[in-house]
């Protein structure tokens, strides 16, 4: 159906003369600082379809807020229309048929805590804060994909305002192309208002953090590479390069200590999640601090939430093996890191994600090991400059390490070439030019790694 819309904004449209714009116009990333011309509120799909037909009337840029969490900053623009799905947070559960669907304006928290009641899961990211629709619209990776995939493997169907306001619903039988192009190919192709996702059995969960001295880097990179080709895929443990900072929950004598720290995740029977991290907990040294136990898992989805606000730059790649080479130079950055907030993330892509055919969809990494993330943070807007610097020189260095050239388009910032972006899609690019080409000719959505009609 179309929409029959005007092109007005409504009363609840927040310009630089309300009272609440400064507020409403700050997202995650404290280093991006842009004055939209309109902030609107969004709680229909009238809504959203009128603010589009707005922003192409003036030709105005039209950004797409879902949790603001885009490291890029996305999800704002500068003298344009910014479109807040946060309204739209309405969450419905069945529990028999394991369906949780959920309004494009939903956190990963609120999502997570819904369906722990029904103990149930979506698979996600790590952060409780993130917005489930940028996060899906990029793929979704966390702690439940090497057992259950990616967040768009186990999506249902959506409902999609397209940039002509048109509504339509898209499924493996309804828009197939759209469903296609929507699960990894970003923003790109319009604004979903409902995602419907399959859920699966979680409750209590084995995991958390164990961190290691920094000196033990090396060993613990070479025994992680190993290790996960192995591992039962009940358990997910990812890898970061940090500081056991003072804004987190650290013993005092630890504070500015630099750690290799695994984060553990085991979805299963607690015994089993006892005897997996026993394993573990024999091959390598003794933890300065471990962290891990039995948890509900929310708590686990929220326990490494960043404050809004803080200073990032990030970059990312997709990776292979983690070479023992490879493995130096990400020892010889994390060891010069400019602040404590600054880490390196490698996320297991590995397992169930692999069971799907790189065509199956947008995203088109099912042969990597890795999803690699370096972040540089500060609460201090005056160490942007160092943050990027060191980003920028961090990734260069490692990036000849990347499997195809490409990441997560997630984790990359603005600015990212074409050449990039055409290599985080690999062989599946052409079809989402086919897909820009029918569902957004004008390119209205281009606040995004953009595919280009």
């Amino acid at each position: 159906m179309t929409h029959a819309n005007n092109g007005t904004l409504g009363s609840g449209a927040i310009g630089p003369d309300s009272a609440e714009y400064d507020e409403a116009r700050m997202v995650f990333n404290g280093m991006i600082d842009r004055r939209p011309k309109w902030i609107v509120p969004c709680g229909t799909e009238e809504d959203v379809a009128n603010a589009i037909a707005y922003a192409r009337k003036y030709d105005l840029p039209l950004a797409v807020r879902g949790g603001g969490h885009s490291f890029a900053g996305f999800g704002t623009c500068e003298g344009g229309i910014v479109i807040d799905l946060a309204p739209m947070n309405r969450i419905t559960i069945d529990p028999e048929a394991r369906i949780v669907r959920a309004g494009g304006g939903c956190t990963q928290g609120q999502i997570d805590n819904a369906a722990s009641a029904h103990g149930l899961a979506v698979p996600a990211g790590v952060v409780s804060s993130t917005g489930i629709s940028g996060l899906t619209l990029g793929g979704g990776h966390g702690y439940l994909s090497r057992q259950h995939g990616l967040t768009i493997d186990n999506l249902v169907e959506v409902r999609v305002v397209l940039a002509d306001g048109e509504v339509v619903t898209a499924n493996a039988e309804s828009e197939p192309d759209l469903f296609w192009a929507l699960r990894g190919g970003g923003g790109n192709f319009g604004v979903v208002t409902e995602w419907e996702f399959r859920a699966h059995p979680v409750s209590t969960v084995y995991g958390g953090p164990m961190f290691f001295d920094f000196a033990e880097t090396a060993q613990i990179m070479r025994w992680y590479n190993e290790f996960m080709r192995a591992a039962p895929r009940e358990l997910c443990i990812f890898l970061s390069l940090d500081t056991m900072h003072s804004h987190g929950p650290f013993p005092d004598h630890l504070i500015g200590r630099k750690s290799c720290t695994l984060v553990s995740c085991y979805n299963g029977a607690e015994a089993d999640g006892i005897e997996a991290m026993r394993s573990v907990c024999e091959a390598l040294p003794e933890p300065l601090l471990d962290m891990t136990g039995q948890m509900p898992f929310p708590a686990l989805q929220s326990m490494f939430d960043p404050p809004k606000g803080v200073q990032m730059y990030t970059k990312g790649d997709y990776l292979g093996d983690l070479s023992e080479t490879a493995a130096a130079v990400h020892i010889d950055f994390a060891s010069r890191a400019p602040t404590e907030l600054c880490l390196t993330h490698f996320y297991p892509i590995d397992g169930a994600v692999q069971d799907v055919a790189a065509d199956a969809s947008a995203w088109n990494e099912r042969d990597g090991r890795w999803s690699m993330l370096i972040s540089g943070a500060a609460i201090e807007p005056q160490a942007a400059p160092e943050l990027k610097s060191w980003v920028t020189r961090y990734w260069t260095a490692v990036h000849p390490f990347s499997l195809h050239g490409g990441a997560y388009v997630n984790f990359m910032m603005d600015g990212e070439s074409d050449e990039r972006v055409r290599a985080s899609y690999g062989g599946n690019y052409q079809r989402l030019v086919a897909g820009k080409r029918q569902y957004d000719p004008d390119n209205l959505f281009r606040l995004n790694q953009n595919i280009q009609p």
